[in-house]
């Protein structure tokens, strides 16, 4: 069915995610909820076992004391106890503050002090260490519920003491959760996210229950996923993107896999055969470099065999999307080719996927097509933490390749002063927590949030990204650049690339700072005679800066001559997380990487 865009579910969705949490556990009670790893293997518990460990563990928070709207912190990598704490926290009308497990202590202790968190889950002993170091920074955490870490019996406790404390609670108090549950506002708070602050402090989004109920029921609404499907997550859940999926689970009700070890995503995927999955793009980017590179390794008849696969898929595609015929001939050889090469791909995702949700930046046109061509669908989605993560996305039945889909069905998107995307709905944030200016500022003067991207809107309501407006420069003959257009191009082209960025803001010509992946950099040391020398020395070679080079001649010959790289660099290092270049969710900060490398810019031009 394609996209269904009648709005009136609005009017009757679940008053919160408590409500429609517990709805679920009702209508699935014995079907499969969540799979989580022990050990080697996987265990599953069902909707029921699930609503059982929830109730008490939100039973116990109103034991501590726990009050509506007060804040709760989750400090902990994406895993089933993650899910849990949070379900927990809403159904005991309480708020989730979330923190990323790489963030630093001071940070740590800056959002939990902010928010006025009163209790905190964190995940192991390492969190646990950032939580004592600054205990006096966030004196009204009463109370820490780890899952791993080592417990005292007085300040820290583990989830079975505190799901044991519900018990007792609910013997006193039998009908307190349904209670809480039913009293609980639409317009009250869900979820504080903090989001990196242009001024180098985090700013929390205060996000309300029926942002993220009004977000699952759209997705339930326009049929595209239901109970039958099964979801693989390994997003980080202190991400809105995460949370999204979740919502998108207590309103269709299938089951999914659990498991945030991002090293472990191929491997899980082989296992578990999901039928979708949400990533970001650089996974997919990773992946489709992986088998490029495992190809060439080959060589000979099978690359060959490889690469007539895809030009005949790619011009297979090509004719459907348009609505044209395509000639028999091409027919017979795609179907042939689907078996040969095809098949070994989608089986690389475990065989069943029957799309992938892209979000967090743009993916590159080129790479979906590609994936497109093998017979899987990458379906686009856009929004930001200020609009719970999803303000547009594809329908596996309605999308066009290289758009972001159209507005959720009860949602608007407009395009305001300088071709900046504007959003208004249900799943627009309440504001910044504690911020009144930059809450204004976020708005613009009828109401509609300012998301700083710039984008169009074609006659179907598809919307295209075309990047940050704050990160398209002006050259100092006048032209303007958008970095992302021409970033993406690199990696579609060299499969060896991490991060390419691009500067040259008010300069007469542009340049760019190149890192390499630390996998694929390995093997190609290993082809071209540099087995065992470390990522550094391998990166700074001669040889692999020609290699480098030629992809960035590959690159100029599809630009304007306005747009060609005319110096380029390769940094040692790739960025990460930890050295603060990179967002948790795989964005690069590019005012960051300007800052640290800004010697090696300005040599670039003198």
């Amino acid at each position: 069915m394609p996209a269904n865009h009648d709005a009136s579910f609005v009017d009757t969705m679940p008053a919160n995610v408590a409500v429609q949490f517990f709805d679920r556990v009702e209508k699935s009670s014995s079907a499969e909820a969540f799979r989580f790893p022990v050990g080697e293997s996987w265990e599953s518990v069902t909707w029921r076992e699930a609503g059982d460990r929830v109730t008490a563990l939100a039973a116990g928070l109103l034991a501590l004391g726990i009050e509506s709207e007060q804040r709760v912190g989750i400090a902990a990598g994406t895993r089933y106890e993650w899910i849990l704490a949070d379900l927990a926290v809403m159904c005991a009308g309480a708020a989730t503050t979330t923190v990323y497990p790489s963030t630093n202590s001071e940070d740590t202790a800056y959002i939990l002090s902010d928010s006025g968190s009163r209790v905190v889950f964190a995940e192991d002993d390492e969190q646990l260490e950032k939580l004592r170091s600054h205990r006096d920074e966030i004196p009204d955490v009463i109370k820490v519920v780890t899952f791993d870490g080592t417990t005292d019996g007085d300040w820290v406790i583990d989830m079975d003491t505190l799901a044991e404390m519900g018990r007792a609670y609910l013997a006193e108090h039998p009908s307190i959760i349904e209670t809480t549950a039913a009293a609980i506002r639409p317009d009250q708070l869900a979820t504080l996210i903090y989001t990196s602050g242009t001024t180098g402090r985090p700013k929390g989004v205060r996000l309300r229950h029926r942002s993220w109920v009004f977000e699952g029921e759209a997705i339930r609404v326009q049929e595209i996923l239901d109970d039958t499907d099964l979801h693989f997550l390994w997003l980080p859940m202190a991400h809105s993107f995460g949370k999204v999926l979740l919502s998108a689970q207590l309103a269709c009700g299938f089951a999914t896999a659990i498991d945030g070890r991002v090293e472990r995503i191929i491997d899980n995927l082989a296992v578990v055969k999901p039928t979708f999955m949400g990533a970001a793009p650089r996974i997919f980017e990773k992946a489709y470099s992986r088998i490029h590179m495992m190809q060439a390794a080959e060589g000979g008849a099978k690359e060959k065999l490889f690469n007539k696969a895809f030009a005949v898929g790619a011009r297979f595609d090509e004719l459907e999307r348009e609505g044209k015929s395509v000639p028999l001939g091409l027919k017979l050889q795609h179907g042939l080719f689907d078996k040969l090469v095809f098949s070994k791909v989608r089986a690389r995702f475990g065989g069943r996927v029957r799309f992938f949700i892209s979000g967090s930046a743009a993916l590159n046109a080129e790479i979906g097509q590609w994936f497109h061509s093998a017979g899987i669908l990458i379906l686009e989605g856009y929004g930001m933490t200020e609009n719970a993560a999803g303000a547009t996305v594809g329908h596996p039945e309605e999308y066009k390749m290289g758009t972001v889909g159209q507005a959720l069905p009860g949602a608007e998107v407009r395009i305001g002063e300088n071709d900046e995307v504007q959003l208004r709905g249900p799943h627009v944030m309440e504001g910044y927590h504690n911020l009144p200016e930059e809450t204004a500022q976020a708005f613009t003067e009828d109401g509609w949030l300012r998301t700083g991207d710039k984008g169009s809107l074609d006659a179907d309501g598809f919307l295209t990204i075309t990047g940050r407006i704050k990160d398209l420069f002006k050259t100092s003959g006048g032209k303007y650049i958008a970095p992302p257009a021409i970033e993406a191009k690199f990696k579609a082209i060299c499969p060896y690339v991490s991060q390419f960025m691009v500067f040259g803001n008010e300069r007469n010509y542009v340049v760019a700072l190149v890192t390499l992946d630390p996998d694929a950099i390995a093997g190609w040391a290993e082809e071209n005679q540099m087995a065992g020398k470390d990522y550094t020395e391998v990166v700074r070679s001669e040889q692999v800066r020609e290699m480098v080079g030629g992809y960035v001649e590959q690159l100029n010959a599809r630009l304007n001559r306005w747009e060609t790289i005319k110096k380029w660099d390769i940094l040692d290092h790739d960025l990460t997380i930890e050295s603060g270049e990179l967002t948790p969710s795989m964005k690069v900060k590019r005012n960051v990487v300007e800052d640290n490398n800004k010697a090696k810019i300005e040599a670039f031009y003198s």
